[in-house]
């Protein structure tokens, strides 16, 4: 049986639509031992993955990836152009270890982070966890068919928020219109922020 996981990606730099057009991608970038450990010790071919965009408005699970290959040496610590060169690797000892990954599916919508958190039988999921910012951390079995079965659904509805008088509504147009807009396809994972 396969293990499960979630990684996080922010969308600016590898997006799932990077990974679908790219198809498959080795994971660089890591440079936390913790997340490193899940992937050179934890994680087997054909491993699932929910594929979490971070760092953007609204975060969440955007797609599925699969792991094809493990014990991938992350080239990035090598290069002293990349910003996650590590002047401590060594080519007979490297310290940086990922997977590759290939894309599975683009799910047909984004499952929010406020969602996950609002179903009390996703609760121990690690993403949730007050303090939890690992961007490869392990899924329960249960939690990524239920993670993959609400992206499959329609979004449920969402309250508006109460705002001070006068106030006006924060649409998700409007949150938009305020970020900027995002960088042309084509942004490898070698330019992805340290994770």
């Amino acid at each position: 049986m396969p293990g499960h996981w979630l990684m996080k990606s922010e969308p600016d730099t590898f997006s799932i639509h990077d990974l679908a057009r790219v198809g498959r991608e080795p994971w660089t970038g890591v440079r936390n031992y913790q997340a490193r450990n899940h992937m050179r010790d934890g994680m087997r071919v054909g491993d699932l993955i929910l594929f979490y965009h971070s760092s953007c408005e609204p975060p969440g699970v955007v797609g599925l990836a699969r792991v094809t290959r493990t014990g991938v040496v992350d080239e990035t610590q090598f290069d002293p152009a990349s910003p996650y060169f590590d002047p401590g690797a060594r080519r007979d000892a490297p310290r940086w270890i990922c997977v590759e990954v290939e894309h599975v599916e683009t799910l047909p919508r984004q499952v929010t982070l406020d969602e996950l958190r609002a179903d009390p039988a996703l609760g121990d999921m690690l993403v949730l966890q007050r303090g939890q910012r690992l961007s490869v951390q392990p899924v329960s079995p249960a939690h990524y068919r239920a993670v993959v079965a609400k992206a499959r659904r329609a979004a449920p509805a969402v309250a508006p928020a109460t705002r001070g008088a006068g106030a006006p509504a924060r649409t998700a147009g409007t949150a938009r219109a305020r970020r900027p807009a995002p960088p042309p396809p084509g942004r490898g994972a070698r330019t992805r922020p340290a994770r």
